[in-house]
């Protein structure tokens, strides 16, 4: 089968891969510059562990999940199994640092006797979360577990793609609630007169806006798909066989 050259051109996506990640690490800088120098630090025991919770999601939601969905992109020439293995790492780190996250949220309201569960943020932000944790389960037994059939695993991989990139999405979207919300609970008569934590979380929502334009941006590219090697196109066919019983000579 012959492969267009255009699926080798990577034009400027290294430059935009590397954008990302500048992006992504400045979205962590301000985060956790925000919440040391305005909120008081972190502490698992303490009155700061409400901060625990919105550096976890960052690093773990938006950071880690957004570099697993450039794995295919950035890797285009490694062996599939070694990516496909990055790629559920990645996920699965971001899974268990989000956890943390979540624990620390739940256990501060109600050291605290705040309510759970009646904001925006928080039905986006657990429905999100959810989806992702589903996500990651079917995607491991569909694409690890040995024995799937070859439609089956062709069926689901639109989906796959299309969740990934809408679950980044939504949890920026959550982000951006949160930070809203946080603010508007802590400074109200204060944030309309732009004070400096106003303007920090501000411009931390705008980089995460820039971090989700970048990542999708460059998997809607389809010239960048990671292009299949040789001997995958031939592992492909005869899985496709021993699964379905199809002729090697099949599409």
């Amino acid at each position: 089968m012959d492969e267009s050259p255009i699926h080798h051109r990577s034009g400027s996506m290294p430059y935009l891969v590397a954008a990302s990640q500048i992006l992504g690490v400045a979205v962590l800088a301000v985060t956790g510059s925000w919440l040391s120098q305005y909120r008081g630090g972190f502490s698992w025991d303490g009155p700061e562990q409400f901060n625990v919770h919105p550096i976890c999601m960052v690093l773990g939601m938006v950071f880690l999940c957004g570099d697993a969905l450039l794995v295919y992109r950035v890797f285009r020439h490694e062996t599939k199994k070694a990516t496909k293995i990055l790629h559920g790492a990645l996920h699965l780190m971001a899974l268990i640092i989000s956890v943390v996250g979540i624990v620390a949220v739940f256990q501060f309201h109600k050291k605290n006797a705040i309510p759970d569960m009646y904001s925006l943020h928080s039905w986006l932000g657990i429905t999100t979360f959810t989806l992702y944790i589903l996500q990651w389960i079917c995607s491991f037994m569909m694409f690890f577990v040995p024995g799937i059939a070859y439609t089956y695993k062709s069926q689901f991989k639109p989906l796959h793609v299309f969740l990934g990139l809408s679950l980044l999405v939504s949890t920026i979207a959550t982000c951006l609630l949160g930070l809203t919300e946080k603010l508007l609970f802590t400074i109200p008569d204060e944030y309309s007169k732009l004070p400096g934590e106003g303007v920090l979380c501000n411009s931390l929502g705008l980089l995460l806006v820039a971090f989700g334009l970048v990542i999708g941006y460059i998997l809607t590219r389809d010239e960048w798909r990671r292009p299949p090697l040789p001997e995958e196109q031939a592992l492909s066919i005869d899985f496709k066989t021993l699964t379905e019983g199809g002729s090697p000579t099949e599409p």
